[in-house]
């Protein structure tokens, strides 16, 4: 307790950012090293400017500090602070780790091996689709997915992680407490089920504008690399990408249609350099040395399906198809047709996009 105390406060003192807040960890050890260290153990620290010396020694909002413990303690909010042995492995290697981490959940030490979907919030049914198989596959191999829980991609690579029974870490650039977008309540709740919520901001934060770009450095920080879906020129997701190659990250990028604005931002990523992604195994294969003896084999169970719903498999594809199509090209009515893919859908087999068309999420062992 003393130490997150310690950390806390280190994080509220004036003019005393993640930078700093590395340093001084670094140089006592400990958050209460540094309070302890005095006029002469902060002089002594090199690269550390006199006015930050004494926004520290002049701390005196200890009770605030007390407020956010018995706050979080009373809402089973749970803690941790940089150079804490459960805090995430990749975070604390960024420059601007953050100081403190507010979480709901659970951390792991498999999130070491976690890879960032992120994307835009007006998704299109291509990205919608995409974002999807490539989080379920990623998940599949044992992969841990941080995304942001925001509409649109981030929220469908958190459920593609979940339906495949892995783990999953949304970070939110807004207090641990508040909900945003306010409709993701259901989604909060898995995604700590299945992982953790994390937030650097104290409880009570709204999601402003400018804690963003903050959020979005912690997703890439927290992962061995960054793939876009989609995105447009100058959104915050390409933030997150040159957030990722600061951070000596691999950045991946998933090629788009040329006419679409959603595709302009990850076509250029691909252009500058990015990596092109088609499938989940593209990750694998230029991450390989940091993956030796960590993927898992991806184990295809065999599902159970009637003489009607291997008919309708063997209509679909992983492109889209209309409930039209499907009902004509099978030959039953489509009231059935629509009951047929719900219970693929529940099986895993089958996903929608928008505009009732059903594609093949897996080449599923049928029996």
């Amino acid at each position: 307790m003393e130490e997150v105390r310690a950390a806390l406060a280190l994080q509220m003192a004036w003019d005393i950012g993640p930078s700093t807040a590395r340093l001084l960890i670094d140089s006592f050890r400990t958050p209460s090293g540094v309070f302890h260290a005095g006029r002469r153990g902060l002089g002594a620290v090199e690269g550390l400017a006199r006015k930050r010396a004494e926004s520290i020694l002049s701390f005196k909002d200890w009770n605030r500090v007390d407020d956010i413990l018995h706050f979080c303690k009373k809402q089973g909010i749970k803690m941790t602070w940089y150079g804490a042995d459960d805090y995430p492995e990749l975070l604390r290697e960024i420059a601007d780790p953050p100081t403190v981490l507010y979480y709901r959940g659970t951390l792991d030490r498999q999130d070491r091996y976690a890879i960032a979907v992120v994307g835009s919030r007006a998704a299109t049914p291509y990205g919608r689709q995409v974002a999807r198989s490539v989080s379920e596959g990623l998940a599949a191999m044992g992969f841990t997915i941080v995304s942001g829980m925001a509409r649109g991609i981030d929220s469908i690579a958190h459920m593609g992680a979940i339906r495949r029974g892995g783990r999953t870490i949304a970070v939110l650039g807004s207090g641990i407490d508040v909900l945003y977008p306010p409709e993701a309540r259901g989604l909060y709740e898995k995604i700590c089920g299945a992982g953790a919520v994390i937030s650097e901001f104290p409880p009570g934060t709204p999601p402003n504008r400018e804690n963003f770009p903050r959020r979005n450095r912690t997703i890439s920080g927290l992962s061995l690399g960054v793939i876009v879906v989609e995105a447009s020129r100058g959104s915050g997701t390409i933030i997150t990408a040159r957030y990722a190659l600061d951070q000596n990250r691999e950045v991946f990028a998933v090629p788009g249609n040329i006419t679409s604005a959603n595709s302009r931002g990850t076509n250029e990523l691909i252009k500058n350099g990015a990596k092109m992604l088609t499938r989940p195994d593209d990750v694998v294969r230029e991450l390989g040395p940091l993956l030796k003896g960590f993927i898992k084999s991806e184990q295809r169970v065999a599902v159970e399906m009637s003489t009607e719903e291997r008919r309708i498999c063997d209509i679909l594809s992983g492109e889209p198809v209309h409930i039209d199509d499907i009902t004509r090209e099978a030959g039953i009515p489509a009231s059935r047709v629509l009951g047929i893919l719900l219970g693929l859908e529940l099986k895993s087999v089958v996903g929608q996009v928008e505009g009732k068309k059903f594609f093949l999420i897996q080449e599923e062992q049928r029996v």
